[in-house]
């Protein structure tokens, strides 16, 4: 047979760090294998293995892998002690190019994470029968996750999915068997959403048993069936999009947070009711941090101050209404700002949804929580949006009435402008804005300044005054210069070519 090096974490490596956590950051190294051998042998190899391929999906969430698109979008304001993090994507002008770390990160780390779940994918079958239904299950987990992967690709790196043009736009390339030899050219967007509709298939079936729980920390049929539900929103099968989020919604296992307790336990703790899939983090191991929104430090004249570099902008502190629990849980404008040299008080909001969960801090809270891939409460966003879009206004209205009414928010009528304003009240922060902003073919005309804030944030064309046309080639990010240099089947997204 033909041995071939494969990149996977090392089964007795894995094994050696379970006596002393749960997912830890297994070590990943290369190791050689017999094409066909049986890489999973025991139980505990095969726990060990699963654990691997969950570290891998947990790394893509929070900190860079979600601030970039946000910052890159009309929600927040850079401050003038920003020190240029994220400033390329920002301004999204010529500093914004293909070698941007956040690119070549978001490429990467999504790409290494599916060749795990490709070798898992191939060696999952050649298992002994006492292992076989637990190893169907972890297959149907690995099938999941490159799902969402390449979820997370094609809305990023390619265009927006349109029945017309999707058979010829390019989307990302399409890796299901590992091959280190290969050198694969960019796939059409209608085969990249075929291949997410064949995994979730697969892991629909492989997972038919494992039964939904609030804060599951790995996939269960009900995370399957948020991601259809995200799916058929992007390919505009409204009927099956409201179908699939309903299923969730009908169930009656997830519940919004409709008290500040309730949202202090969600949003703070990671205790909440409304996540159907909530990533595994302890204080040993952590996440990865979103601390550009905060910066929380210890100052010798205020005690404990904020040093954001990033504040929200005066439309979005505008949108919630009086009482909507949100603003209450997420804004703050009450402690010490330090910025550009001076403290401020009581004059401008900061953004402390991702604040930190004290449990996963040993002294100054620091932007991390446990990451939420998906909750109830996008699944009342997913509904709202294709009930409205596939003529029935009725059941728009309940949908998008129950997450309001849940929130302490003002009640409104289903219009298309209301729920995309639903969606960014509801989702700021999280990575989802570029998303949608694309899938609706809208842009934004200027991040207006909070009035309090005029003095320690940067002005000018690229920043409060940014205009960003739903045309805009940035909507599809850059392949990485380095992807393009080793692989010269890829062609670059339109616009970034001159680089």
């Amino acid at each position: 047979m033909k041995k071939i090096f494969k990149y996977i974490a090392s089964a007795a490596a894995v094994v050696s760090v379970l006596a002393s956590c749960n997912l830890d950051l297994v070590p990943i190294s290369s190791i050689a294998y017999e094409e066909g051998g049986q890489l999973i042998q025991t139980q505990a190899n095969l726990t060990a293995l699963e654990n691997g391929l969950l570290q891998s999906y947990r790394t893509l969430h929070m900190g860079e892998f979600e601030i970039a698109s946000e910052v890159m979008m009309d929600g927040f304001n850079a401050t003038l002690d920003y020190g240029n993090n994220y400033g390329g994507i920002h301004k999204t002008d010529y500093n914004f190019t293909s070698s941007d770390y956040y690119v070549e990160d978001y490429w990467s780390y999504n790409y290494s994470a599916i060749k795990n779940y490709n070798i898992f994918i191939a060696a999952a079958d050649n298992v002994d029968d006492e292992i076989r239904a637990n190893a169907r299950v972890a297959k149907g987990e690995a099938f999941f996750l490159r799902a969402a992967s390449y979820l997370n690709l094609a809305r990023h790196f390619g265009k927006a999915y349109k029945a017309a043009t999707a058979g010829t736009d390019l989307c990302v390339p399409l890796v299901v068997v590992y091959d280190q030899q290969e050198k694969p050219a960019r796939a059409t967007v209608a085969e990249v959403y075929g291949q997410i509709k064949a995994d979730l298939d697969s892991a629909a079936l492989c997972l038919a048993g494992v039964k939904g729980k609030v804060r599951a920390d790995r996939p269960t049929i009900d995370a399957v069936n948020a991601l259809y539900a995200r799916y058929y929103l992007d390919v505009a099968d409204y009927a099956k999009a409201a179908e699939y989020a309903h299923k969730l919604i009908d169930s009656g296992t997830y519940k919004l947070s409709s008290t500040a307790e309730e949202m202090e336990a969600e949003f703070v703790n990671d205790a909440g009711t409304e996540p159907i899939y909530q990533v595994f983090a302890s204080l040993s191991e952590g996440t990865n941090a979103s601390a550009v929104w905060t910066y929380w430090t210890s100052d010798n004249n205020h005690g404990e101050v904020f040093k954001p570099y990033y504040i929200p902008t005066k439309d979005v502190i505008d949108m919630y209404s009086t009482g909507d629990l949100r603003f209450a849980a997420w804004f703050d404008n009450t402690q010490w700002v330090q910025l550009n040299g001076k403290y401020y008080q009581g004059e401008f909001y900061i953004f402390t949804k991702y604040w930190g969960n004290p449990a996963l801090t040993s002294s100054i809270r620091n932007g991390r929580q446990a990451p939420k891939p998906f909750t109830i409460a996008e699944q009342y966003l997913i509904a709202a949006e294709a009930e409205l879009a596939g003529g029935n206004a009725p059941a728009a209205r309940a949908d998008l009435n129950a997450l309001q009414s849940a929130r302490g928010a003002d009640q409104t009528e289903a219009s298309e402008a209301n729920i995309r304003k639903e969606w960014f009240k509801e989702t700021i922060g999280s990575g989802l804005r570029m998303s949608c902003m694309k899938r609706w073919g809208i842009g934004y005309n200027g991040r207006p300044m909070q009035a309090g804030a005029v003095n320690v944030l940067n002005g000018g064309d690229v920043y409060e005054g940014k205009v960003f046309k739903a045309d805009d080639y940035h909507f599809q990010w850059p392949i990485p210069s380095h992807e393009m240099k080793i692989n010269k089947n890829l062609k670059q997204n339109d616009g970034y070519t001159g680089e």
